[in-house]
């Protein structure tokens, strides 16, 4: 079977696909034929020695895919091969193979393609941890969504608005916006021509949105922070811009909001349970048509280093897939 293999931390064109020994799996263990892996901004981080979790070289990164069971190994009672799964792995997806616990996989809906299994797991997982667990986003709140036309972007949007909840979507692009509004936003912001303050003042009549979504960082991470709404909750999700701001703490006293850390990995490790009701309350929101992944590009496995350098670059707009039988 062929693999990305990451053998030295760096760019993504420093990545290699060897062709390895087919994978069997251990006791617990599963054995995956992988269909298709979302690819996200944490495999630009991790391959660099970049991300909270730093797995030893050489290894194959890539987290959330969807496959046909290949083999289990003893001890295995909740799947059989053939059975179409969804898995999130701490890496090892951007391979035509990959083993993976057995208590890590989901049985696929039957109504579900691959594509769309393997772009729901972390965007959307994410997502709703943040908006609904950590943010506690009501209905007839209004949320503002940085960087809104991205994989989590996305995903907050149409979240927010299975709820019931006001969304307003800021992003770099014209273009990009008219993907947030196909999504479901109420309210649209460029925040590379208009002054990002002045324009959630103007679409939220003053009072500021009671929930922001940054998975952004960098220089918009303060003007909004300070047009938050009174009681606001700020969820810092990630620093796709490259660059982890700082912020004035007196601005926390003077809106009396809270700025609220979203780590979903570690999350679902640490309360697995929670983590499995959320993912079939967004598997049941899919089948009623309330979200639907935006797959914006699809690459080959020896096209990895281009969706990587793609995604770094901002160029992406919700998901990409790799798909290692192309």
């Amino acid at each position: 079977m062929k693999a990305v293999l990451c053998k030295t931390w760096g760019l993504p064109d420093t990545l290699v696909i060897e062709e390895l020994p087919d994978l069997l799996p251990g006791p617990g263990q599963v054995t995956i034929d992988v269909k298709a892996a979302g690819v996200n901004f944490p495999d630009v981080l991790i391959i660099q020695n970049k991300y909270q979790f730093k797995p030893e070289l050489p290894f194959t990164p890539g987290s959330e895919l969807s496959g046909v069971v290949r083999a289990v190994g003893a001890g295995v009672s909740n799947t059989k091969p053939g059975d179409r799964v969804i898995a999130f792995v701490g890496h090892g997806a951007f391979a035509q193979q990959v083993v993976v616990p057995a208590q890590a996989i989901m049985p696929m809906p039957a109504e579900m393609d691959f594509d769309t299994a393997a772009a729901i797991t972390l965007t959307y997982g994410t997502s709703h941890h943040a908006v609904l667990d950590r943010a506690q986003l009501k209905a007839g709140e209004t949320m503002l969504v940085l960087g809104a036309a991205g994989g989590v972007g996305l995903a907050a949007i149409e979240i927010g608005k299975a709820i019931g909840a006001r969304v307003i979507a800021a992003a770099s692009t014209d273009e990009k916006l008219a993907i947030c509004k196909a999504h479901g936003a109420d309210v649209c912001i460029n925040y590379s021509n208009e002054d990002l303050r002045e324009a959630i003042k103007l679409a939220t009549d003053g009072k500021g949105p009671d929930v922001i979504y940054d998975p952004v960082g960098g220089i918009y991470t303060e003007p909004a922070f300070r047009s938050i709404g009174w009681r606001g909750r700020y969820l810092v999700v990630g620093f796709a811009n490259g660059e982890i701001p700082k912020l004035p703490l007196n601005l926390t006293l003077l809106k009396g909001a809270s700025l609220i850390g979203v780590f979903w990995g570690e999350f679902a490790k640490r309360e697995p349970l929670k983590n499995l009701a959320a993912m079939r309350e967004l598997l049941e929101w899919l089948r009623q048509g309330k979200i639907k992944p935006h797959i914006s590009g699809r690459y080959a496995l020896a096209d990895t280093a281009q969706a990587l350098n793609d995604l770094a670059a901002r160029k992406v707009t919700g998901k990409v897939i790799i798909q290692p039988e192309l």
